[in-house]
């Protein structure tokens, strides 16, 4: 049985095809409420896979803190280049 044929709307990003991709991105919904509800929709996908599971793990938790550090450092780096030339005599 073949697949049903999907509107360019309704596909996901990892679905959409190059030359696709134009259309794709016009379909989306930008407003403030668009924008909203697509993080809380992204929120809700992250908290059922990692962190509202029976037999869970450390992995979703130690995924927010390596994004927090990672986060961290790019907004000192420029701080931390500063420090590494500075001379201290």
């Amino acid at each position: 049985m073949a697949d049903r044929a999907v509107s360019i709307a309704e596909k996901r990003l990892r679905d959409v095809k190059l030359a696709e991709l134009g259309s794709w991105l016009g379909s989306r919904d930008f407003t403030p409420n668009g924008i909203i509800s697509s993080i809380r929709r992204g929120h809700n996908a992250y908290y059922n896979k990692y962190i509202n599971v029976k037999k869970g793990g450390i992995g979703g938790i130690a995924m927010v803190l390596a994004g927090y550090v990672v986060l961290s450092y790019v907004w000192g780096f420029d701080h931390i280049k500063h420090d590494r030339w500075r001379k201290y005599h």
